[in-house]
């Protein structure tokens, strides 16, 4: 199963820290997981003695799949140990996540400092990795030892624990950020080009006059300071040439009233189609 923003097409983004699970519990967890890294391009994950083992051929293994949503690949290519001390072995770094002060000297970051730090580094050849502690207690005290400096997230101090891979996602998002930079994958589409002062005044011109027939500018006094507040209003919007002539087209037909079967066929021609409805204009 995937997402509706999987895109085969596009060409994969790959390496980053070693994500390191150490002793989860739920392997529908271990599949979030994974799912996480995939969003940020991270392919590396291990883990340590989880509690249900690896690989798994029962339902619990459909269901980290199906928690991976696509992100199978590094289900099946995951590593297991059986200590943190193995699993962490080849690497130069290792952050721990933490959400509670353990009182051992390490220096601690925020997600956004540790992961540009580790951009740094892995970019200059260096393995970096990133322990997470069991769902239910977080890392324990001689897990923490074996690291180089905390990850700890900025929180709500009365709600500070934190979804084994929400913790993955935040980390490998801030990672994704520092490595890659942070161009969107697509933008704000530019249908129209923006509307000229000509076009606007034309406009208003027109507008103005409409409701100056059906008595808007009441009293008359007040019209002037009226008409700037209009102005201003559509000036606040940026409008575009195809947002003009739209506007102009609704005030014509408040103005004139709903279109004719004469006017509909005058505008297309005998033998044009009405766009969107396949059938011929009406006699």
């Amino acid at each position: 199963m995937t997402g509706a923003g999987t895109n085969k097409t596009q060409l994969g983004i790959a390496g980053g820290p070693a994500i390191i699970l150490v002793r989860p519990q739920l392997a529908v967890n271990i599949g979030m997981c994974a799912r996480a890294m995939a969003n940020f391009g991270l392919d590396d994950l291990r883990l340590v003695s989880p509690r249900e083992g690896w690989p798994r051929t029962d339902a619990r293994r459909k269901g980290a799949y199906a928690a991976a949503a696509g992100a199978v690949h590094l289900l099946e290519r995951a590593r297991v140990f059986d200590s943190v001390e193995e699993a962490i072995a080849d690497l130069n770094f290792v952050w721990a996540t933490t959400a509670r002060e353990r009182g051992q000297g390490k220096r601690v970051e925020p997600p956004a400092i540790g992961m540009a730090q580790s951009a740094v580094a892995i970019k200059a050849g260096e393995k970096h990795g990133i322990i997470f502690g069991p769902e239910r207690t977080g890392l324990a005290n001689d897990d923490i030892a074996l690291a180089d400096a905390i990850i700890t997230f900025p929180v709500n101090p009365a709600y500070a624990s934190l979804n084994l891979a929400q913790a993955v996602l935040l980390t490998g998002y801030e990672y994704f950020r520092a490595s890659q930079g942070e161009t969107l994958p697509f933008a704000t589409p530019d249908h129209s080009p923006p509307a000229d002062r000509k076009m606007l005044v034309s406009f208003f011109d027109f507008l103005e006059t409409a409701l100056e027939e059906r008595g808007f500018f009441r009293p008359l006094g007040k019209k002037p300071l009226m008409q700037i507040n209009l102005r201003n209003m559509f000036h606040r919007m940026q409008l575009t040439q195809q947002d003009v002539r739209t506007l102009w087209g609704v005030v014509v037909r408040l103005v004139e009233g709903p279109r004719t079967k004469v006017q509909t066929r005058k505008r297309l021609g005998p033998k044009q189609t009405p766009k969107g409805t396949g059938k011929k204009a009406e006699e």
